[in-house]
């Protein structure tokens, strides 16, 4: 019995004798000592009397570096702001009659507007204005229209849009300065097998966007798709168009789809956006071979004022992402380069020729000063350990950097008659309509002075031939004229007017010059640049 009580008691005896060797072996923390101090290096929390002093050890220097990365670094602040002087392009969706000012202009945006790498005004919102002056016409215009049988040449008119509406409802009051309307822009490509293989190529960086930006992005992009095929005027139109201009009375209207751009005269504030070291890591980094710049002008470029060695500057509208949709280059970047060809237009109808090449990309000021808080966040962090700033240090991306950009492709004016060949290289072209309208306008005229002699008496032409022949010089008024009047001399007359400045027009006179106007839409095709280029 006694062996019995004396193996139960064994191992609480054996617990208490331990417990005591531990509270023996562990000093007791001063009176006064900072709580801290009473914690062994290496834990969260003082141990416990039965914890062992293998489970506190101290932690290596290496872990201590890795405790100091994982600092996080206060993303960067950047204003969206859009500067004075961007366009907002326009397309009316109603009619304008232009008959005093104050009548009130409609229209919607076409092109998306970005602050750094964010849309502020997206396509579809919608502009307001009116017409601000029209101005009246002078009296040489006027007998020069009269004398081309045009008993109401239209006035020079100027609008102005004062407000625009976004698709959340939002109202941006502005204040804008806006160029004269153009009735039909056209796309040009410099070369459509290349443009169709990177779209191939380019679709699944297309995809990848598209994610980011998710299904609303996508429904945008439908609408604005659609928006563009219901106002791009179509072949009834133009020739509705065509007959009226025919008519010696008419009113004057601004159709639907005369696009205008409206400059910002003062700069639009949308606050502010932060973006983290990871999501600027490849800002200003060069693009990936092959992308497509969207830019527009900085300055008017013309055949007949340029010269080899002209600047030319341009700013990025939209900003451009890696194939992985990491920021590379935000909106408001520029791309310098320089005119490397120029022949303006000289007589018996020979046109101009331009071609223009960019050579460098520099990152807009917005990104810019962006790197440079994360760069100083990041030092200021790592100060105190050079290791791990060696590590954490943010690497600052070229400002700038060389490049060979060619035009890829351009919106114009479909009256300009510009064309792009493979190169880049810009001209303009003529009809060859000019051959047919010139040839038939001296047809009616020998018509119209051809006479027979049947039976004694002289049988004029008849009187389609004398009205055509009389179109062909005054139009409407000069066919009239020539079918009231009966008379061969007037017919003849009228008809050679018509046929020589018809050859004068399209023979004779000088040719066009390749204009483009001051924020002409660009798409710019990026490279890398030559040996002599860097």
């Amino acid at each position: 019995m006694y062996l019995a009580r004396f193996s139960s008691s064994l191992p609480l005896s054996l617990l208490l004798c331990t417990s005591a060797a531990l509270s023996q072996s562990v000093p007791t923390p001063a009176q006064g000592e900072p709580e801290s101090a009473q914690k062994v290096s290496g834990c969260d929390e003082a141990p416990r009397e039965d914890a062992l002093v293998a489970l506190c050890a101290p932690p290596s220097s290496e872990e201590r570096l890795a405790e100091a990365d994982v600092v996080p670094i206060a993303p960067a602040s950047i204003p969206l702001t859009v500067p004075t002087g961007t366009p907002l392009r326009i397309a009316l969706d109603q009619r304008v009659r232009i008959s005093h000012p104050g009548e009130v202009v409609h229209g919607k945006v076409v092109e998306t507007v970005y602050a750094f790498d964010q849309e502020v005004i997206p396509a579809g919102s919608i502009a307001t204005g009116h017409v601000k002056s029209i101005a009246p016409v002078s009296g040489v215009r006027r007998t020069m229209a009269y004398a081309n049988g045009d008993l109401t040449p239209f006035h020079g008119y100027e609008v102005t849009f004062d407000a625009v509406t976004l698709p959340d409802g939002r109202l941006l009051p502005v204040k804008t300065s806006v160029m004269p309307g153009t009735a039909e822009v056209v796309h040009l490509v410099s070369n459509p097998a290349k443009q169709q293989e990177k779209g191939v190529a380019g679709r699944a960086t297309d995809r990848a966007k598209t994610e980011a930006k998710g299904k609303m992005a996508e429904a945008k992009q439908q609408a604005r798709e659609g928006w563009a095929k219901l106002t791009a005027p179509g072949k009834m139109h133009r020739l509705k168009e065509f007959l009226i201009a025919q008519s010696p009375y008419r009113k004057q209207y601004v159709q639907p789809g005369t696009r205008f751009v409206a400059e910002l005269e003062d700069p639009l504030d949308f606050g502010a956006t932060t973006r983290t070291s990871e999501q600027l890591a490849s800002v200003g980094t060069e693009p990936t071979p092959d992308s497509t710049l969207k830019a527009r002008l900085v300055a008017e470029v013309s055949s007949a004022t340029a010269s080899r060695g002209t600047p030319v500057t341009a700013i990025l509208t939209e900003p451009l992402y890696s194939p992985t949709h990491q920021l590379i280059l935000p909106a408001n970047s520029r791309l310098v380069g320089q005119v490397i060809k120029a022949k303006s237009a000289r007589k018996l109808h020979r046109n101009g020729e331009l071609r223009v090449i960019f050579e460098h990309i520099e990152t807009s000021d917005e990104g810019v000063q962006a790197l440079a808080q994360v760069q100083r966040e990041t030092q200021a962090q790592a100060e105190g350990s050079q290791a791990a700033a060696e590590r954490s240090q943010v690497q600052t991306q070229a400002q700038s950097q060389a490049m060979i950009g060619n035009l890829e492709g351009v919106e114009v004016d479909r009256r300009a008659n510009i064309q792009l060949d493979e190169e880049g290289g810009a001209h303009t072209t003529t009809s060859k309509t000019r051959y047919l309208s010139s040839g038939l306008a001296v047809m009616l005229a020998a018509a119209a002075s051809h006479t027979e002699v049947e039976r004694g008496t002289t049988e004029m032409a008849g009187p389609g031939v004398r009205s055509a022949a009389g179109g062909s010089g005054f139009r409407l008024t000069g066919a009239l004229l020539s079918l009231v009047a009966k008379s061969t001399p007037v017919s003849v007359a009228l008809g050679a007017y018509g046929a020589s400045t018809s050859i004068y027009a399209n023979f004779i006179s000088r040719g066009h010059d390749v204009i483009l106007p001051r924020d002409t839409p660009l798409e710019i095709g990026f490279g890398p640049p030559h040996a002599k280029a860097q």
